[in-house]
């Protein structure tokens, strides 16, 4: 769960991570609003807490710009005023995803992404989604959150600092010991 928080974090801002000139938000706690087409029937939409500056927006840019070159074979994006717009095509496992994404800015205060896939074979069921990611400055982080902390819909609360370097930086599993029986 933890991973699959920390990915919408960052794909929340993956559409701009390959452009030159990312939108740079304001540094502060900003609420984080996702809804999308599969999500249980009449389920409302989630909503987490993000608490951001600028070294934790560069790590989730440079986080976004890593996983697309990992897993995608084209991602494209433009910048048209406020708004960037991208096309990625992708692969999780068997599937092929293909997206389009655009993304509108209102000045550093708030942005709304929406994300239209398609995945052949489906993943996980789907064969297409659309999801809406908006998110919404509040002001300065409160709440005992410091910079990259982020609080997912259920209330668990992690630091994204640190979680790009994760990928090859855990020690491979030791096999177990036999415990020493005291003489």
């Amino acid at each position: 769960m933890r991973v699959s928080l920390a990915v919408l974090a960052a794909a929340t801002f993956a559409s701009a991570a390959i452009a030159q000139d990312y939108p740079k938000l304001k540094a502060g706690q900003w609420e984080l609003v996702t809804s999308t087409t599969k999500a249980r029937e009449g389920a409302p939409p989630t909503k987490s807490t993000l608490c951001t500056d600028d070294a934790v927006q560069k790590e989730m840019m440079t986080m976004g710009a890593g996983m697309s070159r990992d897993m995608c074979t084209k991602n494209e994006t433009r910048r048209e005023g406020p708004r960037i717009i991208g096309s990625a095509e992708c692969k999780i496992g068997e599937s092929r995803i293909v997206s389009k994404s655009v993304m509108t800015l209102t000045g550093d205060t708030g942005y709304k992404t929406e994300i239209h896939a398609t995945y052949d074979p489906p993943f996980m069921g789907m064969k297409e989604s659309a999801t809406t990611l908006e998110g919404k400055y509040v002001g300065p982080c409160r709440d005992g959150l410091v910079p990259g902390d982020f609080v997912g819909p259920n209330g668990q609360k992690f630091n994204l600092k640190g979680i790009g370097a994760m990928k090859g930086a855990m020690p491979p599993p030791q096999p177990a010991r036999p415990a020493k029986v005291p003489q």
